[in-house]
This record gives structure tokens, C-alpha cells and sequence, in this order.
């Protein structure tokens, strides 16, 4: 009888994880539509703001430099306090910077817009990861981040096509004001829903792990070269997603390849939607395997060759752009196996400040190369301006665009030096 009860309990407790970590994926889908709504929204964007592709870069990377700011502090703050409001905070700040892009009238503000709702990003994606270390076992890690990654994808899918026919409907300004209910919604679905992790003889060991040496801990995240290794392996790959995928693929394709705006949207989600299905591969079969680096190892290689092809072709057609783009998220989606690497390499009291050391990483050189691929693009154009909007050659993107295969190559030469996780190979 009373294993009887046991096993109820255990049952209900596993659905009651996978309730609360796809609550709170909802607001890492959120996040993800904030990021990557500028790339559906781009030419609206240059129009009303009278920005070039150097500016739109700018724009993007102020949400990013918020990450790289308060993630550090994000991860400290959640290894001591609730997960839950600590969420629901970042939310609400969030909200306050898609209410007040939608209501930016000058470049500066929309930046500083954008930059708080990167400050809701720097909480958002760790405590997900919070959530997910505390709720479920080690071995189950890599497949519920899996999902929890393509749960996020969504919220990109819908920033591309749907919201650029959206934005083209009501206006781009009424758009992300929608976008702002949207979050409205999700912050009170968190608030019924989601519930820290219960008292259980393993969160109690973990507090008790919590002591004075604060900054002997700090030094122990910031010099782990595990983690260091995942997160340049996890950045590296995800770049086409966080620069393509946010910023340039709509105005690439429609300009170079001559895709019609709201397609060249619909191709670019292609990116989103090849990451939802490989994060969750990658994950499953992970975990089964009990292996990680080989498949971060393939999963570089592969994004290479991807990228030289799209990079080689001047005039595509509009479903292999689309074929292209898929690919190249699926490939690229290896970067999911960087995240339960590190809370394996990591202390389980020090679970939060570790991913956000390498969470700076990670989040930092997308904001370094969304820069610089537009400082590239507009390093040789040639000015032309037509209906208020830069239009940029082939070569301009190709120049910008060259930053990716370097950082694939050195996506793969980090995982070279990344090992197995001890604990991992135990439990698989």
C-alpha cells in the first residue's frame, strides 16, 4: 500500500515538473520573440527610425550587452533566492521594455527599450535551467532542455512570418503591443502555476553547501575551464540563430535572393524550426547514449559545410533557401548539449552562478558579432537608398556574413577540449 502510494506520488510530482519547467519555458519563448522581432520587423524599422544595417546591429546588441550586465548577478541571485519570483520579476521588467519599444519615437530609446527587455532575458533562460536542475535527474536533463529549447524556438517562429504580417496589418508599433498582452498573459500563468522545487533532502543539502565563502565559490565558476569551453562551443553555434535568425536573414534574402519580405521571414523561422526539432534529437539521443562531445563535434562540422554552401550560392531559389535554413538550425542545435554539460561540471549549490558565467559567454559574442556583421555589411556599401531603406549587394552580406564559418570552426575546436561529464557516464 504504501508503495502503491509512493509510486502515485512520485508520478504526479514527475507531471508536476514537466507543468511548472513548460510554464516557465512559456517566458523563454517570450524572450525569444522580443530578440527576434526585429529581424521580421527590419524594414519598418530602418523607415520609421532612419537607421542602417550598422544601427539595426546596435539595436540587437543592446539586448544582448543587458545579458552579458545582469547575468552574472541573475545566476548569483537565483543560487539564493525563489526561482519563482525572481521569474516573475524579470517578466515584468520585460513587459515595461516591449511597452516602451512600441512607444520609441527616437533610436536611443528604442535601444534603451530593447536593453530592458534583455534585462529580462538575463533571469529568464537560467531560471528555466533552474528549474529543470532542481525538478528533474541529471540523466533527464539534456531531453527536458531539449524541450524546453524548442518550446523557445516557437516564441522565435512566431517573431518571423506571423508577426511580420502582423506588423504589416496593424502597423509594427500596435504589433509589439500586442506582444506586450501576450506577456500579460504569460506572467499571470506563471504566477497560479509555477512552485519552487519542494524542501527534499537534496535541496537541503545544496543549502547547506550555501556558506561565507561567496567569492571563493564565484572564483571556482569563473575559472571552471569545462565550463568556459561549453559556453564558447554553445555561443559559436548558436550565432546564426541569435545574427541570421534576429537581425539579417529577412533583409539577406529578400534583397540578395529576391524572396518576397513576408516569405524571406517564413524561409528565416526555417532556422527556429530546424532548432526545434535537433535540440530535442540531440537531447534524446544524449541522454540515451550517455554522450555529448561527439555529437557537439558532428553537430560543428556539419553547421560548417551548411554555411559555405548558403554563403556560395548568389541566386537561390526560394525553397532551397528554405531546405538551407532548416538545416542549418538543425545542425547548429548541438549547442543544446552545452547546457546540461555545464550543470554536470558544476557544483549543485553553484547550479545558477555557473550557467551564468558561461551564459556571458554565450550571450556576449553574439552581441559583439550582431555588431560587427553589420559594421561589415556597411563597410563597403555602396549608399544606394531606395524607398527610404539601404539596399546592400551580394558581396556586402557575404563580407558580413564570413564571420560565421570562423566561429564554427572554432565552435569545434572548443569541443575538442571539452570532456564527458564522470557523473553523466555514471547515471547513463
Amino acid at each position: 500500500m504504501e508503495t502503491q502510494t509512493l509510486k502515485e506520488e512520485t508520478k504526479t510530482s514527475y507531471f508536476l515538473a514537466w507543468v511548472i519547467c513548460i510554464c516557465a519555458g512559456l517566458f523563454f519563448a517570450y524572450e525569444l520573440m522580443q530578440f527576434h522581432m526585429l529581424n521580421a520587423i527590419s524594414p519598418m524599422l530602418m523607415k520609421d527610425l532612419k537607421i542602417t544595417a550598422t544601427n539595426l546591429g546596435v539595436l540587437g546588441s543592446t539586448y544582448l550587452l543587458a545579458d552579458v550586465i545582469f547575468l552574472l548577478p541573475a545566476g548569483i541571485i537565483l543560487d539564493y533566492f525563489s526561482t519563482r519570483k525572481v521569474i516573475l520579476a524579470a517578466l515584468v521588467v520585460c513587459i515595461l521594455g516591449t511597452v516602451g519599444f512600441a512607444l520609441a519615437t527616437t533610436f536611443a530609446f528604442a535601444c534603451f527599450a530593447h536593453f530592458l527587455s534583455g534585462i529580462g532575458n538575463a533571469f529568464c533562460f537560467l531560471s528555466c535551467m533552474m528549474f529543470i536542475s532542481r525538478w528533474f535527474p541529471p540523466k533527464k536533463q539534456a531531453f527536458v532542455i531539449g524541450i524546453v529549447i524548442t518550446l523557445g524556438m516557437f516564441g522565435g517562429v512566431l517573431a518571423q512570418a506571423p508577426f511580420t504580417l502582423l506588423a504589416e496589418s496593424v502597423t509594427w508599433r500596435n504589433a509589439v503591443l500586442i506582444d506586450a498582452l501576450i506577456g500579460v498573459v504569460i506572467f499571470f500563468l506563471i504566477f497560479f502555476v509555477v512552485r519552487d522545487a519542494p524542501s527534499t533532502t537534496f535541496i537541503k543539502e545544496i543549502k547547506k553547501e550555501r556558506n561565507s565563502h561567496f567569492f571563493k565559490d564565484l572564483l571556482s565558476c569563473l575559472v571552471n575551464k569545462q565550463n568556459i569551453f561549453c559556453g564558447i562551443y554553445t555561443s559559436f553555434t548558436n550565432l546564426p540563430l541569435m545574427v541570421i535568425g534576429a537581425a539579417y536573414g529577412s533583409l539577406y534574402l529578400s534583397q540578395i535572393h529576391k524572396i518576397p519580405f513576408s516569405e524571406a521571414s517564413f524561409v528565416t523561422s526555417m532556422i527556429c524550426m530546424g532548432t526545434i526539432l535537433g535540440s530535442t534529437l540531440f537531447g534524446y539521443i544524449s541522454d540515451k547514449t550517455g554522450s555529448r562531445r561527439k555529437y557537439m563535434i558532428m553537430g560543428a562540422l556539419a553547421s560548417l559545410a551548411c554555411m559555405l554552401v548558403i554563403l556560395s550560392m548568389q541566386h537561390a531559389s526560394f525553397s532551397a533557401m528554405l531546405i538551407l535554413f532548416f538545416l542549418l538550425g538543425f545542425l547548429s542545435s548541438s549547442q543544446v548539449l552545452g547546457y546540461p554539460l555545464i550543470t554536470e561540471h558544476s557544483p549543485k549549490h553553484l547550479t545558477g552562478t555557473s550557467m551564468a558565467v558561461a551564459a556571458l559567454i554565450i550571450m556576449g559574442f553574439p552581441g559583439l558579432v550582431q555588431f560587427t556583421c553589420g559594421k561589415l555589411i556597411d563597410s563597403n556599401w555602396s549608399g544606394k537608398i531606395v524607398d527610404g531603406m539601404p539596399v546592400y549587394a551580394y558581396t556586402d552580406f557575404v563580407r558580413g556574413f564570413m564571420v560565421f564559418p570562423v566561429t564554427f570552426l572554432l565552435a569545434f575546436i572548443a569541443a575538442l577540449f571539452i570532456k564527458e561529464s564522470k557523473a553523466k557516464t555514471q547515471e547513463a
